[in-house]
């Protein structure tokens, strides 16, 4: 996902566990204040964020890496592993799609979702669903790519994490991507319905990211 926030339930649950935790926004969600710093043709590509995370990475000096991401940040993740294996250790995909089955999302869209998460769950569904079809969102360009061809060059270990109904990311996709994803794939299905675990159903989310991150 692109905002930080959309982790706010789980990250308390793992500082204890002394995991060296990094989360940071996307350029696309809408938090960054500085807008020169989006480049249109460089983040006409998901392959631009993907370089974005390889130098995040580099600059920190961190190598064999767990990245955890969410949406289409898992897709990012995955080329990020073609281009520089070495910078990671294991990838963990919630929710991923390498396909055109979701939309992007800015920092109004999050708040409005989250707001009626809490308030009126149907009104959080109606509302993520409108968001997944409107092709006018400015981000949809790079949420409508197509990089299938990218899973049997992905050869980090990855654990994949799918609700059990899926409205934005079907549970065909999940299977597609343990099929075809190079390396060792482990395939969880959290209980829970909708395409945000981590906010639908923390407790059980948080209890299979750990056994992902032990193994």
């Amino acid at each position: 996902m692109a905002m930080e926030r959309i982790w706010d339930k789980i990250l308390p649950l793992l500082l204890p566990q002394n995991y060296r935790l990094i989360t940071f926004d996307w350029p696309f969600a809408g938090t960054v204040k500085d807008q020169n710093l989006y480049d249109p043709v460089k983040y006409s590509s998901v392959e631009g964020f993907a370089d974005d995370l390889i130098t995040l990475l580099n600059k920190m000096d961190l190598k064999a890496v767990t990245f955890v991401g969410h949406s289409m940040s898992g897709m990012i993740g995955c080329i990020a592993s073609v281009k520089s294996p070495q910078l990671f250790k294991t990838l963990i995909l919630v929710g991923a799609s390498p396909n055109d089955y979701e939309g992007g999302f800015n920092s109004s869209d999050i708040e409005q979702l989250l707001s009626n998460r809490e308030t009126n769950y149907e009104n959080f569904a109606s509302g993520f669903a409108s968001l997944i079809a409107d092709p006018t969102n400015e981000v949809s360009t790079i949420f409508y790519s197509d990089w299938r061809e990218i899973l049997d060059k992905v050869e980090t270990p990855c654990t994949i994490i799918q609700t059990k109904k899926d409205a934005a990311v079907p549970h065909n996709v999940a299977l597609y991507m343990e099929n075809k994803i190079k390396g060792k794939v482990t395939l969880e299905i959290i209980d829970t319905l909708g395409h945000f675990p981590q906010l639908t159903a923390h407790l059980k989310f948080v209890e299979v990211l750990k056994g992902a991150l032990a193994s």
